[in-house]
């Protein structure tokens, strides 16, 4: 069956246990996964865990733990099996080793009869020379028989490669870049540039999408390809992610965090889907924010732009305020649960509900919800700063602030319904009577009973508050 046929095709996410996984790795998974999902094909998750003085204990199941995090599921993988595991390199050393023989039979294979040092030796006669290092150029004339011990790696026949990206386009290789690469190094694993074709081969994968870092390497992985019989999948390089300036890629000191990082911090598996996707394609319409179904609706490789994409922490948090909005009351409140302050975890479930609908259109990530909502459970501390630094309210004397406040305090004693209905009419009747402005009278009233720096609307505020909690805060100024 051919690569065309929709329910055949095949892709992988196959990370490196050395860490964790943020926004970079995270979108090249995703884009795997939306190609299958759109094609009713099957997404599968290896590892590539051949390099074991970079692998880091507990990555593995970290990588998980992200992937589904998210809402990104793959039909085969090192937890779940499937029907070509196992799904971690280190385990599949047999396979390689078969691989290896082939070319070592057909004369595309030899080993490395040279010390690290003599092959620095020619590194530094290839400088002095003012050329490219090149291990070809070096090759031994009778290598010794391979035994396991020594590198193995591959007999190059340099040659121009023409072949399709479907983002970068027709890109042309040149012979010069063609090397003796390692295969098998002399622990007896093998490399990735040998290890992931063979999977892929094993595995049926017919895309490889990945990062553009990979681009450098295609002509040896092409010239493998051919040397080993192998038909080459359907190749996609992803452009880097780019800092909040655009000017170099995006690093851990640029906000690469780990993406459970943002999970912890409030983001949604929604927000981070959508933002991530949205990074360098889009669907060619105005929409910004896409769910998951509309994802693997509209995912085409043909729209990921070439150029790198900016990370933008203003537009995802823009992005999570809309995602949070969009939640139903009883959704909301399940993806709250971690995020009360402690005093409001005792609260009856009840007025919790009724404090989040408030704050909902408010929240920009679940992490806000104590400072947006704490005053509801406990008592605030008192904070002046927030007078002192309001533009409005810290030209006002104390006998100015305790003038105003008494005529509030007075007219609320008045009201014998506590309604947000009668409150907002009094609130009204009030800034008629001081002759103030919304922003001085409300703010100043806002403030003295939350002691936060936002709130909700002021009327439902006060309504959830209660008419005794209102008042005693009043008269505590």
């Amino acid at each position: 069956m051919g690569y065309n046929t929709p329910m055949n095709i095949r892709t992988r996410f196959a990370p490196s246990p050395t860490g964790f996984l943020h926004v970079g790795g995270i979108r090249t998974a995703l884009f795997a996964f939306l190609v299958a999902r759109q094609a009713g094909g099957k997404f599968v998750l290896r590892f590539e865990d051949t390099d074991k003085k970079r692998e880091v204990p507990g990555s593995a199941e970290h990588l998980i733990s992200s992937l589904k995090a998210i809402g990104i599921e793959y039909d085969e993988g090192p937890d779940i099996g499937g029907p070509f595991a196992p799904y971690i390199q280190s385990q599949r050393l047999d396979h390689y080793k078969q691989w290896a023989q082939k070319l070592l039979d057909a004369g595309r294979a030899y080993a490395d009869p040279y010390t690290p040092e003599q092959i620095q030796a020619f590194r530094e006669q290839a400088q002095a020379s003012k050329q490219a290092f090149l291990y070809r150029n070096y090759r031994p004339e009778n290598p010794p028989a391979w035994d396991g011990t020594q590198p193995l790696r591959f007999k190059a026949e340099p040659k121009n490669y023409t072949y399709h990206d479907e983002v970068m386009g027709d890109v042309t290789t040149n012979p010069e870049v063609v090397d003796d690469i390692i295969l098998i190094k002399s622990d007896g694993y093998p490399t990735y540039n040998f290890a992931h074709i063979i999977d892929d081969a094993e595995m049926q994968i017919t895309h490889v999408i990945r990062g553009q870092e990979f681009i450098s390497s295609m002509p040896n992985y092409l010239a493998l390809y051919e040397a080993l019989g192998i038909k080459q999948p359907i190749f996609a390089h992803m452009p880097h992610i780019m800092n909040e300036q655009g000017n170099k890629k995006l690093g851990k000191r640029d906000g690469a965090k780990d993406v459970l990082d943002y999970i912890r911090d409030g983001y949604l598996p929604e927000t981070m889907m959508s933002f991530i996707a949205t990074m360098g394609w889009n669907d060619g319409t105005e929409q910004e924010v896409f769910t998951k179904q509309e994802l693997i609706d509209k995912f085409s490789l043909a729209r990921v732009q070439r150029s790198g994409a900016r990370f933008d922490e203003k537009r995802l948090l823009w992005m999570n305020g809309h995602f949070i909005r969009e939640l139903s009351p009883d959704e909301l409140y399940d993806r709250s649960e971690f995020f009360w302050s402690e005093s409001a975890k005792k609260a009856p479930e009840p007025y919790k509900k009724q404090v989040l609908m408030l704050a909902q259109d408010r929240l920009k990530t679940l992490k806000d919800l104590p400072a947006l909502t704490s005053y509801f459970f406990e008592e605030p501390a008192r904070d002046d700063t927030l007078i002192a630094g309001n533009k409005q309210l810290k030209k006002l004397s104390e006998n100015d602030i305790s003038n105003l406040l008494g005529q509030v305090k007075t007219s609320f004693e008045a009201l014998s319904e506590w309604t947000p209905e009668t409150i907002q009419n009094t609130l009204n009747e009030l800034l008629e009577k001081t002759g103030e402005k919304p922003g001085v009278l409300f703010s100043l009233i806002r403030i003295v009973t939350t002691w936060a720096p936002f709130s909700p609307q002021l009327n439902d505020t006060l309504a959830l508050l209660g008419k005794q909690k209102t008042l005693r805060r009043l008269n505590l100024v």
